[in-house]
C-alpha cells in the first residue's frame, strides 16, 4: 500500500515562487487584482500585476542589484514593455573566477591611470529644470528620465572601459533627497572619513552644487580626524592645499567628550556649591581663574606648536567658520546641508553640534532615511541627508568593506576584507591586540612573511572558541566579522596616505606602537619590548664589529622557521659532522683497508655481510659460504604452535596407557 501523500508537500510551483519572492510573499502576487495594458505595436491586450508599495519602502537605499533586477528597474524607468525572446545573444561572465586581490604591482600602475583618466566621468544624476508651470506628473517623467540616462552612462563606462565601479545608490527617492537638500542650502558640506578621504569624496557634487547657484560654496569636513597622527594631518593638509580644496579637521568623538567633561564638571561645582558653602565657591572661583589660565596657557603652547591648518577644530570653532558663509544682505538665518557616504559620522556630527542627541546614530549605514532640518541656534539651521554612496573607482568590494561603506553583518565573501586588514596591520600589533600566537607559513613553503586571511582568522577563531558545529574547525566567518567591525571602528588603524609616491607602511608606522594599544594590553606590550631590546643589544654587542651583514639575510633570519628546515640544520650543524664533505667514497667499508680500518675501530661487519663479500670475491653463491668458527645452525626449533600440539598429542597417549 503506497504511503499517504504529505499534506506540506510543496509542488515545484510554489518552489519557484517562494525562492523568488521568498517564503509566503507570492501570494499577494498570484492573487493580486490584474491591471490590462495595451501593446500599441501590436495592439494586443494583456493582463499584468500592478504592484503597489508603502510609502517607507520606496526610501530603501539599493546599492547592488542583480541583472534581472535591474534589468527590470531600468524597463520600469523607462516605462517600456517588453517582451521575452528565446535565442538572444546573453553574454554571461564567471567573476569569481578571479582573484582580485592578486593584481601585479603593473596591472594596478596601468588600472589606477584608466581610472584617473575616466575620474571626470564618474557624475551625480541632475534634477532637470523646472519652474512654476511644470505639473507634478512631468516633472516625475523628467527626473526618470534624467536619472534612466545617468544610469546608461555609467554602464556604459564600466562596459567600454572595463573598469570595475563601486556599488552606488540606485534609487531614485534617495537621490531626490540630496536635490532638495542642495537647492535649499547656502553651503554644502562634504563629511568624509579621515581614514581615507578621497574615497569618500564626489568632485563631481561639488561641481553640480556650483551649476544650481554660483553662490553656494562647498567644504570638505574630514570628521575622526583624531585617528590621525600630526605628521598624516600634515601630508593631507598640503596635498589638500595644493589641490585647492577648501577643509577642515574635525572629531565628533573628541567634540562629545569635551561636551561630556564640560557638563559633569558644572554638575561637580554645583554641588560643591551646595556642600560648602560661600568659602568654598570662592576657592572654587580662585581654582578656576588658575585653571583658566593655565587652559589659556596650553591653548597658546599647542597652537604654537601645532599648525591652523593641521588642527582639529572644535564646536564653536567650527560654529564660528560656517558663520563665514552666511550671505551678504540675507535676513534669514544660514543652511547649513549635510552630504555624505553611510557611516561616516553625519548623525554624530550634528549631534557633538547641537550638544544633545538629536539624531537617531546606528553602526548600520544608512540609517538616516529622509532629509531633515534643526535648528542649531538662533542663525543656523542644518539640513541633515540620507548617507549617499556616490559612484566611484575600486579594484575590489573588500575596500568598501574595510571602508565601512557596506555593512558587515550582510557580509557573504569575508576573505577579502580580511585579506586587506591581515596585509595592512603588522602580525606584531594584531598579537598584541589579540593576545593571540598566528602561524604563518615558512618561507620554503611558499610563504611571504606576512599572514594571510585564513591563518589570522584561524588563530583569532581558536582564540576565542569559535568553532563550527560538527567538523570543529574554526569558525573563520565568525571571526572575520569582529575583526573587520574592529577596523571599521578604528581598534586596528589604517590611513590612506595621499596621491603620490609614498609608501603605506612608512606612512602608518607611528599608529603601531604602544600608545595605541588598550590599556589591558599596554603593560604586557612594554615587557616585551624591553625584552627585545635586551636581546638586540646583547646580539650587537657580540657581532658588534661585523658590518658585511646584509638587510636581507637579518630579515629573512626573522622570518619563521619550517619543520623541513629545522630537520635539515640539526643534521647539517650537529656534533662532529665536518660540514657534508665525505673523506671517502660510500664503497669504502667495503674494500679491505674499510674492512680493516672497522676492525681496527672495533667495528665488524655482520655475518650475512661478510658471507656477501666472501661470495663476490670467490664468485660463488652467498649461500654456500660458510664462516670459520660457525657450522651453521646447530639445532632446529620448531614453531611454538606445532610444539605445543605434539606435546598435547604425547599426554593423551600416557593417559591411554
Amino acid at each position: 500500500m503506497p504511503q499517504p501523500k504529505s499534506k506540506n508537500a510543496v509542488g515545484l510551483g510554489n518552489t519557484l515562487m517562494n525562492d523568488r519572492f521568498g517564503k509566503g510573499k507570492g501570494a499577494d502576487r498570484k492573487r493580486a487584482g490584474g491591471v490590462t495594458r495595451i501593446n500599441h505595436a501590436t495592439g494586443e491586450e494583456y493582463i499584468t500585476s500592478d504592484k503597489k508599495e508603502a510609502a517607507w519602502v520606496k526610501m530603501r537605499s539599493v546599492t547592488e542589484q542583480g541583472a534581472l533586477d535591474e534589468f527590470l528597474e531600468t524597463a520600469q524607468l523607462a516605462d517600456t514593455d517588453f517582451t521575452a525572446e528565446k535565442m538572444n545573444n546573453v553574454k554571461i561572465i564567471h567573476v569569481d573566477q578571479k582573484n582580485p586581490y592578486l593584481l601585479s604591482a603593473d596591472e594596478q600602475r596601468v588600472v589606477s591611470a584608466k581610472q584617473k583618466e575616466n575620474r571626470g566621468k564618474l557624475t551625480v544624476p541632475r534634477r532637470p529644470k523646472w519652474d512654476s508651470t511644470t505639473t507634478p506628473e512631468e516633472l516625475d517623467r523628467r527626473e526618470r528620465e534624467s536619472f534612466l540616462n545617468w544610469r546608461r552612462g555609467l554602464a556604459e563606462l564600466q562596459e567600454n572601459q572595463d573598469l570595475l565601479m563601486t556599488p552606488f545608490e540606485r534609487n531614485l527617492e534617495v537621490w531626490r533627497q540630496l536635490w532638495r537638500v542642495i537647492e535649499r542650502s547656502d553651503v554644502v558640506i562634504q563629511i568624509v572619513d579621515a581614514r581615507n578621504p578621497l574615497m569618500f569624496r564626489s568632485e563631481d557634487l561639488e561641481n553640480y552644487v556650483k551649476e544650481v547657484d554660483p553662490a553656494k560654496k562647498n567644504l570638505l569636513l574630514i570628521n575622526k580626524a583624531d585617528m590621525m597622527t600630526y605628521r598624516q594631518r600634515k601630508m593631507w593638509a598640503d596635498y589638500l592645499k595644493g589641490a585647492n580644496i577648501a577643509y577642515k579637521f574635525f572629531s565628533a568623538s573628541l567634540a562629545k567628550e569635551m561636551i561630556e567633561a564640560e557638563e559633569a564638571e558644572i554638575e561637580a561645582g554645583k554641588s560643591k556649591a551646595q556642600d560648602s558653602g560661600e568659602g568654598s565657591s570662592r576657592d572654587q572661583e580662585a581654582a578656576e581663574e588658575e585653571s583658566s589660565d593655565e587652559d589659556d596657557s596650553s591653548e597658546e603652547q599647542e597652537d604654537s606648536e601645532e599648525h591652523s591648518d593641521t588642527r582639529i577644530l572644535t564646536v564653536d570653532e567650527l560654529e564660528d567658520i560656517l558663520l563665514r558663509y552666511m550671505p551678504e544682505g540675507v535676513d534669514r538665518k544660514l543652511q547649513v546641508g549635510l552630504v555624505g557616504y553611510p557611516n561616516v559620522g553625519k548623525s554624530s556630527t550634528i549631534n557633538a553640534l547641537i550638544g544633545a542627541k538629536k539624531v537617531s546614530v546606528s553602526a548600520t549605514p544608512g540609517k538616516t532615511k529622509h532629509f531633515q532640518t534643526l535648528h542649531l541656534s538662533d542663525k543656523i539651521i542644518l539640513c541633515d541627508c540620507p548617507g549617499l554612496v556616490f559612484p566611484n573607482f575600486a579594484s575590489t568590494k573588500a575596500e568598501l568593506v574595510c571602508n565601512g561603506v557596506l555593512p558587515i553583518d550582510q557580509l557573504r565573501e569575508y576573505t577579502g576584507p580580511a585579506h586587506v586588514v591581515a596585509r595592512r596591520i603588522p602580525q606584531h600589533f594584531l598579537e598584541a591586540i589579540y593576545t593571540i600566537k598566528i602561524h604563518t607559513r615558512p618561507l620554503e613553503e611558499g610563504g611571504t612573511g606576512k599572514p594571510t586571511a585564513s591563518e589570522l582568522l584561524a588563530a583569532y577563531a581558536r582564540h576565542r572558541g569559535f568553532m563550527t558545529q560538527g567538523m570543529g574547525q574554526p569558525d573563520e566567518s565568525r571571526a572575520a566579522r569582529y575583526i573587520l567591525k574592529d577596523y571599521v571602528n578604528g581598534k586596528l588603524l589604517w590611513v590612506s596616505p595621499p596621491p603620490g609616491d609614498i609608501d603605506g607602511e612608512e606612512f602608518n608606522a607611528e599608529l603601531y606602537d604602544v600608545s595605541h594599544l588598550p590599556e589591558n594590553r599596554r603593560a604586557a606590550m612594554q615587557a616585551a619590548m624591553e625584552a627585545m631590546a635586551l636581546k638586540e643589544e646583547a646580539s650587537a654587542g657580540v657581532g658588534g664589529e661585523d658590518d658585511d651583514i646584509s638587510l636581507d639575510s637579518e630579515m629573512v633570519s626573522l622570518q619563521p622557521q619550517g619543520a623541513k628546515s629545522k630537520k635539515l640544520d640539526k643534521a647539517f650543524f650537529r656534533a662532529g659532522n665536518t660540514g657534508g664533505v665525505m673523506k671517502f667514497p660510500f664503497n669504502h667499508k667495503y674494500s679491505e683497508q674499510g674492512m680493516a680500518a672497522a676492525a681496527a675501530a672495533g667495528k665488524v661487519l655482520s655475518k650475512r655481510k661478510q658471507r656477501e663479500m666472501i661470495a663476490i670475491q670467490t664468485g660463488v653463491d652467498p649461500k654456500d659460504v660458510v664462516l670459520e668458527g660457525s657450522a651453521g645452525k646447530r639445532h632446529f626449533k620448531g614453531s611454538k604452535s606445532k610444539s605445543r600440539k605434539n606435546r598435547f598429542d604425547n599426554k593423551g597417549i600416557t593417559d591411554d596407557l
